[in-house]
């Protein structure tokens, strides 16, 4: 009989977070996107390493909002718990937005970037 001395435990791999995740060029002031595909995009003048992860979390908590079923988007709208608001009347990632709100206070240190 063999016995092993030492225990160890091994993750499947569909339990690691694979989420793709896309250096691109965004426009002016916008760090980070979460698509409604899954994917989360962030910009490529980011050089620090822990603002590029201060994003992506916070971008993390948006795709977890649509995966729960309370936030949506078209080219003309974001929805929230439904109610929708208009894309032209907002100001997209202010703090004050509900999405936001929730996406902010989960990930403080976004704040300092």
């Amino acid at each position: 009989m063999l016995r092993l001395k030492n225990k160890f435990t091994v993750k499947a791999p569909f339990s690691r977070d694979a989420t793709p995740i896309y250096s691109t060029d965004l426009e002016e002031g916008v760090l980070g996107k979460a698509n409604n595909n899954g994917t989360i995009l962030v910009s490529d003048k980011i050089t620090d390493p822990a603002e590029r992860q201060s994003v992506i979390d916070h971008e993390k908590v948006h795709l977890d909002q649509m995966k729960r079923g309370d936030l949506d988007y078209d080219d003309e709208n974001v929805y929230w718990k439904g109610k929708k608001y208009s894309r032209a009347e907002m100001q997209e990632g202010a703090e004050n937005l509900p999405w936001e709100a929730e996406a902010y206070s989960k990930t403080d240190e976004f704040k300092k970037y």
